[in-house]
């Protein structure tokens, strides 16, 4: 099957999809087409079973199996969606919160990372699992950081008070950097390709996540400029497009983080670009224009995610692991967002019910799939890819459609003792 036609057969499923949950089922958009994408994969896989003569369902899978899901959503989908999501980021509020959101992307991340590996660890001794500490550590770094695009998508249903959404969507938009790093630190210790210590850890951490956001405010200024210089929609409209696919390329190429720096370029051109760069036009236009990307990518990457059963080939002895794995992410999630707003509380003040929300609205995606998807083959993989696709499904699912009751329950509770807005 050519390119041409592989997208044009992931569009038309995509539309026939969102079509079919738009009129019959009514579900959240991107959970509905979830949803929709793994029911079709369950029957298809039945189909083969009952009928292994029927060949629809090598078909399908041969399909799927031509997109290799880690360059789709890392090296293409992700920069256009972080981009589209930073780009509606108030940078005054992130600024306001910054303390909080600076916590809860970095020590969070590596609270979380810790609990669940060493949890993953004593539940393989327990069981008597050949599965070392140091691949625990890689599901616990690619699992630990919740998911920027599937956040984001979950405040769109959410009514939660501004600087709660703000911790949300800005944790979500800078915490995957982190994970990244210690994701890579974490593959290249348990495959063996030489140590790392502290120092080389933390100098790659700075390289790419600091690296990324100077090349963002770079890239990003420069597009700024070529925009104040003009009034024309079409050309603008243009020079994001290449704001994005740009800058995520030279980082990918300079090692530094590509999410960070097409974030952060993305908070520049919403907010100064918006105010000093931009006719009113030109703004309706620019925001309308990257709204239809992320409804459209999103809609593809919730299917893809749910399609991807038909060639992920899980092995039935690891049904367990999804009984092990959501209820430690849960947990590893509560303490990782508790410890550090009972420290913060004291000089930034957080929304009532604020950790209940963000525990429950921690939803992880498409790009803990990536990461495990690119691993390398190993006696951990298949454990790491099951554990790893029940958490995604869990949170996106049954958090995702469950968080807008938490929000509203936690608004109503009276405070406990003394609650800041």
């Amino acid at each position: 099957m050519s390119l041409f036609e592989l997208m044009a057969s992931l569009l038309t499923i995509t539309a026939g999809f969102a079509w079919i949950n738009h009129r019959l089922i009514g579900l959240p958009e991107n959970i509905g087409l979830l949803l929709m994408g793994l029911g079709a994969s369950l029957i298809l896989i039945a189909i083969e079973l009952l009928f292994p003569a029927t060949t629809i369902y090598r078909s399908v899978s041969a399909m799927i199996g031509q997109i290799d899901f880690y360059e789709a959503v890392m090296h293409g989908m992700l920069a256009f969606l972080l981009f589209a999501g930073a780009l509606h980021v108030d940078l005054d509020r992130l600024r306001w919160r910054a303390p909080a959101i600076g916590v809860l992307a970095t020590v969070g991340v590596l609270i979380s990372m810790a609990i669940v590996a060493t949890g993953l660890w004593g539940a393989g001794q327990v069981l008597s699992l050949p599965l070392a500490f140091s691949w625990c550590l890689v599901f616990g770094a690619l699992i630990a950081p919740t998911d920027p695009v599937a956040v984001l998508t979950t405040l769109k249903m959410v009514d939660v008070p501004q600087s709660l959404e703000t911790d949300m969507s800005g944790e979500a938009l800078f915490n995957d950097g982190v994970g990244v790093v210690l994701f890579t630190i974490a593959v290249q210790l348990a495959a063996g390709g030489g140590d790392m210590g502290l120092i080389e850890g933390l100098d790659l951490l700075v390289v790419e996540a600091g690296g990324g956001a100077l090349l963002g405010v770079a890239t990003g200024y420069v597009a700024f400029v070529a925009m104040q210089t003009i009034d024309d929609y079409p050309i603008e409209v243009m020079i994001s497009l290449a704001l994005v696919t740009g800058t995520y390329a030279v980082a990918d190429r300079l090692g530094m983080s590509g999410p960070i720096s097409v974030v952060v370029a993305g908070l520049l051109i919403g907010n100064h670009g918006a105010a000093h760069a931009m006719s009113d036009t030109t703004k309706r236009y620019v925001f309308g224009f990257w709204t239809l990307i992320d409804e459209i990518l999103n809609a593809v990457l919730f299917l893809f995610i749910g399609l991807e059963v038909l060639v992920l080939n899980f092995d039935p002895d690891f049904g367990w692991i999804a009984l092990i794995a959501v209820p430690l992410v849960l947990a590893a999630r509560a303490v990782a967002v508790a410890a550090p707003v009972a420290v913060l509380d004291r000089w930034q003040p957080f929304a009532r019910g604020a950790v209940p929300v963000l525990i429950w609205g921690g939803v992880r995606g498409g790009i803990s799939v990536a990461l495990a998807l690119s691993l390398p083959d190993s006696p951990a993989r298949p454990l790491i890819l099951a554990a790893t696709y029940a958490v995604v499904l869990f949170t996106v699912v049954v958090q995702g459609l469950t968080v807008a009751r938490v929000a509203r329950r936690m608004a109503g509770r009276p405070p406990a003792g003394q609650h800041h807005g």
